[in-house]
């Protein structure tokens, strides 16, 4: 499973039919584009959560990036994302072989939802195999990857 995890002063989505009516939002916290990959299972999903929720990328009062989006009482919106297990090493199209089929990579993206609510975190979500416009406000900026697999 990877995640790209942004810390934003707010972020959003909306359908891409209806790009003025967000459906989703948070006001502070962390945008998470989520990827499930084939051989994912749900030992990768709490992993991936347990990281989410007490990631310390937020700054304390001494300045330091030392408090988790718990500490700060912000909030996730999750977004599933299979390009991220898009594989551009060889010609110019890349293959998404790698990413689970999408009945595997709804229910174990779910299951993060799950757990991420279950460490207390309030989790804002995107819809599931829809068009959305993400629009976020990187603060920081502040981006990191996670890979369950440790790969990176």
């Amino acid at each position: 499973m990877r995640a790209v995890i942004q810390k934003v002063s707010h972020a959003h989505i909306a359908a891409a039919d209806a790009p003025d009516a967000p459906f989703s939002q948070i006001p502070h916290g962390l945008c998470v584009l989520l990827g499930v990959g084939g051989e994912d299972s749900e030992a990768d999903a709490r992993y991936i959560a347990d990281k989410i929720a007490h990631l310390r990328i937020f700054e304390d009062e001494a300045g330091k990036l030392n408090l988790s989006v718990k500490d700060t009482g912000g909030e996730v919106l999750l977004v599933s994302q299979f390009t991220l297990y898009g594989d551009a090493r060889n010609g110019r199209r890349p293959s998404f072989t790698q990413a689970a089929r999408p009945e595997q990579a709804e229910a174990l993206y779910q299951q993060v939802a799950t757990l991420l609510r279950s460490h207390g975190v309030n989790v804002a979500e995107g819809r599931f195999r829809t068009h959305m416009l993400v629009s976020l406000c990187n603060d920081g900026p502040v981006t990191i990857l996670l890979d369950s697999q440790k790969t990176f």
